[in-house]
């Protein structure tokens, strides 16, 4: 697929596609004669991946770490530390996320208490 159509199954905008492919967490899989850049559905995957990590806060040395060992995982030279970096980044995940629950109760409460007044 064209890097439209992976921008319109994401949501996505293709400035960050074309960013995630110049630092190197997305590169295409190929590009045409004329270019332009031709992604898989390996790729797609990878960058919803990426999509899901964004907002979490993880770094972009993190994400590549993370796909680097979900892709050995997927294949056949899985590293024997790679399902406990998976296990890592599963709990910091979760630490993350429970972050973010806390500060939108935390929103909510002020915005109640705005309500009320």
């Amino acid at each position: 697929m064209h890097i439209g159509e992976l921008a319109e199954e994401t949501g996505l905008s293709l400035r960050t596609i074309r960013h995630y492919d110049d630092v190197g967490l997305l590169p295409a899989t190929t590009r045409t004669d004329g270019g332009f850049r031709v992604y898989t559905e390996a790729d797609l995957a990878r960058l919803l991946v990426i999509r899901s990590m964004k907002p979490l806060g993880f770094t972009l040395e993190q994400m590549a770490e993370l796909l680097d060992a979900i892709g050995r995982l997927d294949g056949a030279d899985a590293h024997p530390d790679d399902q406990d970096l998976l296990v890592r980044y599963i709990s910091e995940a979760e630490a993350k996320r429970e972050k973010l629950a806390r500060n939108l109760r935390q929103a909510d409460e002020f915005i109640h208490s705005l309500q009320t007044r």
